[in-house]
């Protein structure tokens, strides 16, 4: 892989757009506990624009539009949550699929249980495992040596899939090769 002429120093904000300002303000700060760093209105009541503190210099912002269209889950959104057995994660070209948030590995069924306890449905913990593609299985039921990250999937009340992230070890520096439009590997291969 190329080396960046760029430093990149993590997430500074992802912006998603909401369907209500004070809902979202009410789950983000009440239910998760981030703190609310700044909102403000856009100009000629086109709308509204707020930012949480995520931790680690990282932010989350949203938009509420007036004239913004209604949600489309499974078209700009996912439509199950990974882990719920429930159907695929698809979400359309140009759609944000979901936001992970980092949590130490050591609190993860904590945290888990804690948005339980508020309400929120949130799938079992999701082991990944480090795997070579085709070769085993990339979630597992219980954690392994294999297991590379920790996820636990929940949605917003705007329907934005949220994931709890630990990370339990590096992952292998593999790569396999991006496909194109059509689905096709530079080296011919398609997707199975």
């Amino acid at each position: 892989m190329a080396e960046s002429d760029i430093n990149f120093k993590g997430l500074h904000h992802m912006a998603l757009v909401c369907r209500d300002m004070e809902r979202t303000v009410a789950f983000y700060t009440k239910v998760l506990g981030m703190t609310l760093k700044k909102g403000f209105d856009l100009g000629n009541g086109y709308g509204q624009h707020f930012f949480f503190d995520m931790g680690g210099g990282s932010e989350l912002g949203f938009f509420w539009f007036r004239d913004a269209p209604e949600a489309q889950p499974g078209i700009a959104s996912p439509g199950n949550l990974v882990g719920s057995g429930e159907g695929t994660i698809s979400s359309a070209h140009g759609s944000m699929n979901h936001v992970a948030f980092k949590v130490a590995a050591e609190k993860i069924d904590e945290y888990r249980a804690l948005l339980i306890a508020k309400g929120v449905d949130v799938t079992p913990v999701v082991n990944h495992d480090d795997v070579v593609t085709g070769k085993d299985a990339r979630k597992a039921s219980t954690q392994t040596d294999k297991t590379w990250l920790q996820s636990c999937y929940f949605f917003d009340p705007d329907g934005i899939m949220l994931e709890l992230c630990a990370d339990l070890q590096p992952g292998s520096p593999s790569v396999d090769l991006p496909v194109n439009a059509d689905g096709v590997k530079a080296n011919g291969q398609t997707l199975a």
